[in-house]
């Protein structure tokens, strides 16, 4: 017997029943859906995600999800919610309660405690006719024809089709609050899109590694600032302006093209007029430079005044790219 056909089968089968669930979900939409998230919308209280059993997990996928997207969420453990966490739910709040079956214990007890506030109740369940779907306000319609669970038990396409009605709720909130990426960044500012929309040069900038050499300062003064500040370059700086900076580059051609280099002092071998940034603007502008002109190295100056180097290599450990 050929284990490796038959695991890979038995994965694509699962793959299609799954796919072939979430497909058809289109054809459960109502206009419930749609009011339903008009109502969560227009809420000014927070949206309330509970389930129980593989619910509960999917509900909380939900409610990361939401939040991550500027719809303020919380999670409700429908077992603990009747022993005391009931508490958590306010006036104002919208719920969802989520179950394939609507007809479990947990929730037929649950059901009638919500509803006693009267918050607005939004039933996520397979079955219509169950009890939670008969006693909510709302109805997203999560029903499969069955699971990919070969005895049609374990819980797969129907906690597929709970989540991904989940994201379409999340995406439908999203465009109706023009929820764009830099939104997106606030709520994830440790990520790498969340730094590459709002870390600002100044924010990464090393100022007490800071090379800089005066225009006549010997080549060998140049070379140990370089080496020591470790950025593979300095600037030339006369009466604090910025004339030009070198690079360890520019010491290699000289080298090439010198016997000796007693002579020659920094303002011989520099590049006039490098390009240089202000510390304001995002660091993902100065990498589109630093890319665009086939360089490493960026000089940072705020109104005339240097403030530092900035290299691709600091960049790079911020893992924006």
């Amino acid at each position: 017997m050929d284990t490796t056909s038959t695991i890979l089968n038995s994965a694509k089968n699962t793959i299609l029943a799954e796919s072939k669930s979430i497909s058809e979900l289109v054809n459960y939409l109502t206009d419930d859906f749609a009011e339903a998230t008009k109502i969560i919308f227009n809420s000014k209280g927070r949206l309330v995600v509970t389930g129980i059993g593989k619910s509960a997990i999917i509900a909380q996928k939900i409610v990361a999800t939401l939040n991550s997207t500027g719809t303020p969420s919380v999670f409700l453990h429908a077992a603990e919610a009747v022993h005391g966490d009931l508490g958590m739910v306010l006036p104002e709040d919208v719920i969802i309660c989520i179950s394939k079956s609507g007809n479990s214990p947990e929730i037929k007890v649950l059901v009638p405690l919500l509803k006693r506030f009267g918050n607005t109740l939004i039933g996520m369940t397979a079955d219509t006719n169950s009890f939670l779907g008969k006693e909510s306000h709302y109805i997203l319609h999560a029903f499969v024809e069955n699971e990919a669970c070969p005895n049609n038990l374990a819980p797969t396409n129907s906690t597929t089709a709970q989540l991904v009605l989940g994201d379409a709720l999340a995406v439908a909130l999203m465009e109706l609050r023009h929820f764009k990426s830099e939104d997106f960044a606030i709520y994830h500012p440790g990520g790498a899109l969340g730094k590459k929309l709002l870390l600002k040069v100044k924010d990464m900038l090393d100022t007490t590694h800071t090379p800089q050499v005066a225009p006549e300062a010997s080549i060998k003064k140049v070379i140990m600032e370089i080496s020591e500040k470790r950025l593979g370059v300095t600037a030339v700086l006369e009466n604090k302006a910025i004339i030009g900076i070198i690079t360890d580059g520019d010491i290699r051609r000289m080298l090439n093209n010198n016997d000796t280099f007693t002579h020659l002092v920094a303002k011989d071998i520099m590049t006039k007029n490098p390009k240089h940034i202000n510390s304001n603007i995002l660091v993902s502008e100065a990498l589109n430079i630093l890319e665009n002109n086939a360089i490493t190295q960026l000089v940072v100056s705020d109104d005339g005044i240097y403030k530092g180097i900035l290299h691709l290599h600091d960049i790079l450990k911020e893992g924006i790219v």
